[in-house]
C-alpha cells in the first residue's frame, strides 16, 4: 500500500506539495517541541492510586495509602504508575517487577478487584481511584509482595519435567509429531504468576492441601505429552480428593489468566482421563 502512494505521489503533480508538508510536520524541531512542553504540563491528568501497604518493620494494621499522579507524564500501564510513584514519591513502595512484557509473571497483584499482570494492565480512565493490593488470600511479606513458597511447592510436586523409563541409546532428541505437540498448546504457555490460583475460591479455602489451576494445568502438560512415560504414575499422584476434585469449575481462573489460558479445561481433562482409569 505504500508503494502504491508513493506511486500517486509521483505520477500527480498537484500531490507534490501535500508530500513535501507531511516530511515537513514528521521533522519537528527542537524548539517546537519545547514550545508544546508547557501545553501539555499546563492541563496535568490526576490520577489517584490507592495502593496496600504494610512493612513487617511496623507491623501495624494494613492500610491503602493514596499517591496522586500525572498520567500525562507517565507511561499507559499501571506498572508505569507504580515506577513513578516509587522513583518520585515514595521510595519505600515494594513490589515485585521484571521483564515489563508480560513474560516473567513477576508483577503480579489485584487491580481494580481484578488479578493481573501490572506490566499488561492499562491504567483506567475512570476519575474514580484505582485500588490496587496483593494476591488475594496470600501471605504478605510488605506491600505488594506475596509469600509464593506454598505455590511453587505445589508446582513442584507435580514433577513438572519429562520423565522416561526406556533409556534413550539414539542419543537424539525425542521427536513427537505435529498432532502430538499441539496438544500442548494452552498448557506450556503459563508462566506461574499465580493470577488464577489466587482467584480461586477453592484455592482460598484450601491452600494447603488443593493443588490449585496453575499447578494442575502443569499437571495435564506432561500428561498430555507423548514423549512422557509416566502418565498412570502422575494420574494417580493427584488422584485425591482434595488436590484435585476440590475444582468446581467455578473458572474464575480462566477470567483472571493474563494469557488467555484456561485451566478450568485442563482441569477437566484431568477428571475424564482418571475416569476412564487411563
Amino acid at each position: 500500500m505504500a508503494t502504491s502512494l508513493l506511486r500517486r505521489a509521483i505520477t500527480k503533480p498537484h500531490l507534490t506539495q501535500l508530500s513535501k508538508l507531511q516530511i515537513f510536520r514528521a521533522h519537528a524541531t527542537e524548539i517546537e517541541s519545547q514550545t508544546r512542553e508547557p501545553t501539555a504540563r499546563s492541563n496535568p491528568t490526576l490520577k489517584t492510586f490507592q495502593i496496600y501497604r504494610w512493612s513487617p518493620e511496623n507491623p501495624s494494621k494494613p492500610q491503602l495509602q493514596d499517591y496522586k499522579i500525572d498520567l500525562s507524564e507517565c507511561g499507559p500501564m499501571v506498572l508505569d504508575a507504580l515506577i513513578k510513584i516509587k522513583n518520585e514519591l515514595d521510595p519505600s513502595l515494594t513490589f515485585r517487577r521484571s521483564c515489563r512484557e508480560g513474560i516473567c509473571g513477576s508483577c503480579a497483584m489485584n487491580i481494580d478487584g481484578c488479578n493481573g499482570l501490572a506490566c499488561l494492565t492499562k491504567i483506567s480512565d475512570a476519575k474514580e481511584a484505582s485500588m490496587i493490593t496483593p494476591l488475594p488470600h496470600m501471605f504478605v511479606i510488605k506491600d505488594l509482595v506475596v509469600d509464593m513458597t506454598n505455590f511453587y511447592n505445589q508446582y513442584k510436586s507435580i514433577e513438572p519435567w519429562l520423565k522416561r523409563k526406556s533409556e534413550n541409546k539414539t542419543g537424539k532428541e525425542i521427536l513427537q509429531s505435529k498432532k502430538d505437540r499441539a496438544k500442548l498448546d494452552g498448557m506450556y504457555e503459563c508462566i506461574l504468576c499465580a493470577c488464577c490460583s489466587t482467584s480461586c475460591p477453592s484455592y482460598w479455602w484450601n491452600p494447603e492441601s488443593y493443588l490449585g489451576p496453575a499447578a494442575l494445568l502443569h499437571a495435564n502438560r506432561w500428561i498430555m505429552d507423548s514423549r512422557d512415560e509416566y502418565t498412570s504414575e502422575r494420574l494417580d499422584a493427584i488422584n485425591d480428593e482434595f488436590k484435585l476434585y476440590r475444582c468446581h469449575t467455578i473458572l474464575n481462573c480462566a477470567r483472571a489468566c493474563p494469557k488467555g489460558l484456561n485451566p478450568g479445561k485442563q482441569i477437566s481433562n484431568i477428571k475424564k482421563l482418571e475416569a476412564k482409569g487411563a
